[in-house]
C-alpha cells in the first residue's frame, strides 16, 4: 500500500475554513455531504474567496448538460484539455468525475489518458479535437470547426459551450499548475 504523504495542497496560503465567508463554508459543507471531502481546489482557491465564488459559479454553469452535450461529454472535454496541459489536479479530479458520469471506469480512464485511442465515435472525437484545438491552436480555429460540430447535431450554443469549457479548463489548469495544487487522495479510488 502506498505511503501517505504530507505534500501541501498549494504553494499559496490556504485559509482555515472558519475564516471563510458563510457562503463558502456552506459550499465546503455541501462538498463533504456529497463526496465525503472538500476538493483541494476549493481550499486552494479560497486564498481569494471572492474569486472562488465566481469560479465555482462559472464551473457549475458549464457542467449543466444540454440535449446534445451530455455531462459525460463535458467531463471528457475537461480531461482532454487537462491532458494537453499536463494538469495533474484536473486529470485526477475530472478523471474520477468521468468515471462516475460514464459508469465505465475502464473507458473513462482510457479517455482521460488518451481520448484519441479510446475507441470513441466520430462525433465525440470531433468534440474533443475541437476542445484541444482551442487549447493548443486557438488562432487556427475557423467557422468550419463550428459547422463541423453543428453537423454532428450540436447547437451553436453547445459549440460555444465546448469552446468555453475548454477555455475554462485552460484557465483552471494553469492556476492549478502555477499554484502547485495537489489532488485529494480520495479521488484516486472513486467510482472504480
Amino acid at each position: 500500500m502506498a505511503q501517505k504523504t504530507s505534500v501541501p495542497i498549494s504553494w499559496f496560503p490556504v485559509p482555515d475554513e472558519s475564516e471563510l465567508p458563510e457562503n463558502l463554508q456552506g459550499l465546503f459543507r455541501k462538498a463533504k455531504e456529497n463526496v465525503g471531502f472538500v476538493p483541494n481546489v476549493f481550499r486552494a482557491y479560497s486564498f481569494r474567496p471572492e474569486r472562488l465564488s465566481a469560479w465555482f459559479n462559472h464551473y457549475k454553469q458549464l457542467h449543466v448538460p444540454t440535449d446534445n452535450l451530455s455531462e459525460a461529454e463535458r467531463e471528457m472535454i475537461a480531461v482532454a484539455v487537462s491532458m494537453e496541459n499536463g494538469c495533474l489536479y484536473c486529470l485526477v479530479a475530472h478523471g474520477a468525475e468521468l468515471r462516475r458520469a460514464l459508469g465505465d471506469p475502464v473507458a473513462a480512464d482510457r479517455i482521460t489518458l488518451d481520448y484519441r485511442r479510446a475507441g470513441l465515435d466520430e462525433r465525440t472525437r470531433a468534440i474533443l479535437d475541437y476542445a484541444v484545438k482551442v487549447t493548443k491552436e486557438p488562432l487556427e480555429c475557423t467557422p468550419e470547426d463550428i459547422e463541423r460540430l453543428q453537423g454532428y447535431g450540436l447547437t451553436l450554443e453547445e459549440v460555444w459551450d465546448v469552446a468555453e469549457i475548454a477555455a475554462m479548463y485552460n484557465f483552471t489548469n494553469r492556476m492549478s499548475l502555477a499554484c502547485g495544487m495537489i489532488p485529494n487522495e480520495e479521488y484516486h479510488a472513486l467510482f472504480r
